[in-house]
């Protein structure tokens, strides 16, 4: 979405000061029940923008707002299914795909033939599914984890789809959280995967998204919150001696805690402007390595709240209009602040504590 100049928050102190969460409810409201036309070049996002609104209601205790049964039918009609059994030979990942123009594509005859799920969708697909109570086992997840495999690379990093499009750790992170959510781990190689993700750690401490890539608060994220649902990180980190993580623990803690700014936001990369999201991303990084006592709170609420936008939902910067992306991690932000009347998070997975119990 266009970013504007919406109000100066500084003629309106009174709204800068108190997390709107009633607000925020109406706004993922209105989204839900028809977005916005600035979102139509997303339509291929579609799920995406929706695990955005559904888990924002989830956080703020709303989800009474939505119709669950339309969602988990909508959510379930975009899975992929093979044609034979002889199609899991091609590599063809089942997954979810991220909307319903991107089931199909035409061949030189105009008809509709089928297009390949997507990593990422089929991460927001199953988390939606967990938060509105839709019971996995029945989907077919031996079918999903299988085909997923399959776009697992010698190096230990993964494709997004079954053929093409581009490997870092954006796809290691969705493809440990899908085995994480469906409790079942034969989707990946976790060994590969874990030497992958340790290549990634730049000398600074942080990690970039492939090796050698600049340090990134996103990719760090991925990178911290994959190895942690891996089993590869372990309790109390910060009490532990060096030697006995697998990656460099107190250099990454170090960068991450460089990265609150002077505003008290948080910035993804050095030298950048403080946004709401690595609220959630670097912050969240903290909260995992038992860190995030370090974090100025008071600050980076009051940064956050610059943000927040009068009509409900968080901008990027301060006082520019509000997006379903930037809203999303603000509210998981304020959630990790402990903001009273919001669901816990569960840092490593983006859903809520609430979910995980059944």
């Amino acid at each position: 979405m266009e970013e504007q100049v919406l109000w100066d928050s500084s003629c309106d102190p009174e709204s800068s000061s108190v997390f709107e969460r009633d607000r925020h409810i109406f706004y993922l409201e209105m989204m839900y029940q028809l977005l916005p036309s600035p979102y139509q070049a997303q339509e291929i996002n579609r799920l995406t923008l929706a695990y955005f609104i559904i888990s924002g209601l989830d956080i703020l205790r709303a989800l009474d707002r939505i119709d669950k049964n339309a969602v988990i039918n909508w959510v379930l009609s975009l899975q992929a299914h093979p044609q034979s059994e002889g199609t899991l030979e091609k590599g063809q990942f089942y997954g979810f795909h991220g909307s319903r123009s991107s089931q199909f594509h035409s061949n030189d005859t105009r008809s509709a033939i089928p297009n390949g799920s997507h990593l990422a969708s089929t991460y927001c697909a199953l988390s939606i599914l967990k938060t509105v109570g839709y019971d996995l086992s029945l989907i077919d997840s031996d079918l999903l984890l299988k085909s997923m495999k399959n776009l697992q690379r010698p190096d230990g990093c993964f494709m997004p789809i079954h053929t093409g499009g581009e490997t870092d750790l954006r796809f290691v992170f969705c493809a440990a959280a899908i085995c994480s959510i469906l409790k079942n781990w034969s989707g990946m190689d976790r060994e590969k995967a874990k030497e992958y993700i340790i290549k990634c750690q730049s000398y600074d401490g942080g990690f970039g998204l492939i090796p050698g890539s600049e340090s990134h608060g996103g990719a760090t994220y991925c990178a911290v919150a994959s190895l942690q649902l891996m089993g590869f990180l372990e309790e109390d980190l910060l009490s532990k001696n060096a030697p006995c993580h697998v990656i460099n623990v107190p250099l990454l803690l170090d960068w991450s805690l460089q990265k609150q700014a002077q505003d008290g936001g948080f910035q993804g990369r050095a030298n950048k402007p403080a946004d709401t999201c690595y609220a959630f991303w670097v912050g969240g990084v903290l909260k995992i390595l038992g860190a995030d006592k370090f974090i100025n709170e008071k600050a980076l609420r009051e940064f956050l709240l610059t943000c927040q936008s009068e009509y409900g939902g968080f901008s990027k910067f301060p006082r520019l209009l509000p997006d379903l992306y930037h809203s999303y991690y603000g509210f998981c932000a304020f959630s990790l602040l402990e903001e009273p009347g919001l669901n816990s998070l569960c840092v490593q997975l983006g859903i809520t504590h609430k979910k995980l119990g059944d």
